[in-house]
């Protein structure tokens, strides 16, 4: 394959605009996901064969600008600069062209060959948006492509223009904003022009204005001279507008926009409401809203648990009986033992972990793909700002109630690092499938579904409580709310599946290793004879200070492995699933409330770890495990009060 043959091209666009549909399409099957070098973002990947050329296609993160608010934008610059892809396809959402356009001028300023594909044309179109598609092309000298990417409309066109253009510059320079602004940019430009950097002249020159730290680092040590000059011409423009000379450069930019969007777009009132405004009215409404969160959200996890309760009976008694043969046909000795381990954590990924994790992702990017998930972030902003992280951070929140291990993961949404820690911290503190498990199979059964129901109100205060803690010892405050309101549309059976099949891949191949590896150790554990003697060491605590049987210590060792292995191990150790004739309610309600709030799954710490590093992961769990057992014990005299 010669290089002539060869393409590469980036994706990049704000959230909501598509992009997902557009590399869905271009890429099917030959994808992959990973990271990018050193970093916890998701790097996506995919190959596309076409009219003879091998085009590789990158998905850049979502973002709304190139500046270095957030470890995404800075990867999507970096990589577009030193990278120097072949070309940078701009996905745009024709419903919101003006704030879109902000995001296209940014990539021209890059000096990079751009083709923009105004996405959702027919929405746009339902809405009375006519776009003067010519004009447009015209005015920013590149190609500019309607397209439908839910359906794959235009999308064709794209790539035919992509092979086109190889090796072509696109955009004329020609851009400019304000006179003050050109001036200084001009100055700046002249004093840059011998300097040797990795970076279009006019584009540093712009973020010198902008005061762009990582910029200012680099002409401070190539010549100090220049960032001096830099300070004075900003002066200079702040004096002029009363503004910072960043504020003044993205005011000028969305001036820019705005009065290429006028030229452009003709927009025809209707009369009538549609029924994305009407479904938009009750959705976001201050009462009506929260109701439909209520029974969306309601229904979502009664589907899930009840789809994932039959899945995982079904998958319950497929397997039964493994356990048996494996005894029978291989043995009983130390090594068949330590091998059944790490089947049994495989068996138990699949029965246990997927039933309900399988559901979850394809109602939550369901609802995401119809534009639901924006608005329940949008109605639970206020509230979640009080607990020191932004709307955003409910969505984690409701994944962990499926699993602890993609609600970790999902923290990857956060804009800060300060908020995609704290609220990882807190999605642990969220009762997953398993921890439901134990609340409803041991408190709702036995004591009745009022108690279950109100250890998981108890749960949302213990998490509220140490989101105002952790958001009071980390430094910062909690980044606003930047996320559009996309138009309700059809979702695309297509996208959901991918999007499934890529979390639930993520999550096998994190938790898979960890819960093996972990299974074979507490076997060999086992098989060495040590669970008395810990079961005697930790007595103090599960004894006297809990007030549980003594073999709770070896329950909460093995749900370290799989919290839901606490309740069963639990009727196997004392030899009856009848609990209540060995356990009073004050001692169920209390290994349900340390089981809740103790250390996570091994699946979930090995995310941490990954996420955020070891030392992170483990103080995490040190001061879980402290805080559970200090309030389990307080619960428990509580409760000797009122039983």
């Amino acid at each position: 394959m010669t290089n002539e043959k060869k393409i590469n091209i980036v994706l990049a666009g704000q959230g909501n605009s598509g992009k997902s549909a557009v590399f869905n399409f271009l890429t099917g099957l030959h994808q992959h996901i990973g990271n990018w070098a050193g970093k916890t973002i998701e790097k996506r990947e995919g190959t596309l064969f076409y009219k003879g050329h091998t085009i590789d296609v990158l998905d850049l993160p979502g973002i709304y600008s190139l500046a270095t608010y957030s470890v995404e934008e800075v990867i999507s610059r970096e990589h577009i600069i030193h990278q120097q892809p072949d070309c940078v396809i701009n996905i745009a959402d024709s419903t919101n062209l003006e704030r879109n356009l902000i995001f296209t001028l940014q990539l021209l300023e890059l000096d990079c060959p751009v083709i923009l594909v105004l996405n959702m044309i027919d929405l746009a179109k339902k809405k009375g948006i006519t776009i003067d598609t010519r004009k447009l092309q015209e005015i920013l000298n590149i190609p500019v492509i309607p397209a439908i990417a839910s359906r794959g409309s235009g999308l064709t066109k794209v790539i035919d223009k992509v092979i086109e253009l190889k090796g072509r510059k696109t955009g004329n320079g020609i851009l400019t904003y304000g006179k003050e602004i050109e001036n200084s940019l001009e100055e700046l430009s002249l004093e840059l022009q011998d300097i040797d950097l990795p970076y279009p002249v006019r584009w540093i020159a712009i973020k010198l204005l902008e005061k762009d730290a990582d910029i200012t680092r680099l002409v401070q040590k190539k010549r100090p001279a220049v960032l001096k000059k830099a300070i004075e011409l900003g002066e200079n423009l702040e004096e002029i507008h009363g503004h910072d000379s960043s504020i003044v450069i993205a005011d000028e930019r969305s001036h820019l926009a705005s009065q290429i969007t006028r030229e452009i777009v003709k927009i025809t009132p209707h009369r009538i409401l549609s029924l994305n405004d009407r479904l938009d009215a009750v959705t976001t409404h201050k009462f009506t809203g929260y109701l439909v969160m209520i029974v969306i959200l309601g229904g979502m996890f009664l589907t899930v648990f009840s789809f994932g309760n039959w899945l995982s009976g079904w998958f319950d008694t497929l397997f039964k009986g493994w356990h048996e043969w494996w005894n029978y046909n291989v043995g009983t000795t130390i090594t068949a033992a330590l091998g059944w381990s790490a089947i049994e954590g495989v068996l138990a990924l699949v029965q246990i972990a997927l039933p309900y994790i399988l559901p979850f992702y394809i109602i939550l990017y369901l609802l995401e793909d119809w534009g639901y998930i924006s608005r329940i972030s949008f109605l639970m902003d206020n509230f979640m700002h009080k607990m020191g992280i932004h709307g955003k951070g409910c969505i984690s929140f409701i994944i962990g109630l499926g699993c602890n291990v993609p609600g970790c993961l999902s923290c990857r949404i956060m804009e800060s690092k300060r908020e995609r820690f704290i609220t990882a911290v807190l999605v642990t503190l969220v009762p997953c499938s398993a921890v439901s498990v134990i609340v409803f199979g041991l408190v709702g059964k036995y004591v009745g579904l009022a108690w279950a129901f109100g250890l998981y109100l108890f749960a949302m205060i213990v998490i509220f409580l140490a989101g105002k803690l952790s958001s009071r010892f980390m430094v910062g405050e909690p980044v606003e709310l930047i996320m559009p309101i996309s138009d309700y549309k059809t979702p695309q059976l297509k996208t959901i599946i991918y999007q499934t099949w890529d979390a639930t891949k993520e999550f096998i191949f994190i938790a898979a290793p960890i819960v093996i590896i972990s299974g074979i150790l507490i076997q060999a554990i086992n098989l060495a004879g040590w669970m008395p003697a810990i079961s005697s060491f930790l007595s103090p605590v599960t004894v006297n200070w809990l007030g549980l049987p003594a073999i709770t210590g070896i329950l909460l060792i093995f749900g370290i492995l799989r919290k839901e292995l606490i309740l069963i191990m639990l009727a196997a150790y004392l030899g009856t699933s009848e609990f209540a004739d060995v356990l009073n309610p004050q001692q169920m309600i209390t290994l349900a409330v340390v089981s809740m709030f103790y250390v996570p799954c091994v699946a979930t710490i090995s995310v941490l770890w990954k996420e955020y590093g070891w030392k992170k992961a483990m103080a995490v769990c040190i001061i879980e495990i402290l805080f559970a057992i200090i309030l389990a014990g307080l619960v428990k005299r509580i409760l000797d009060l009122v039983f």
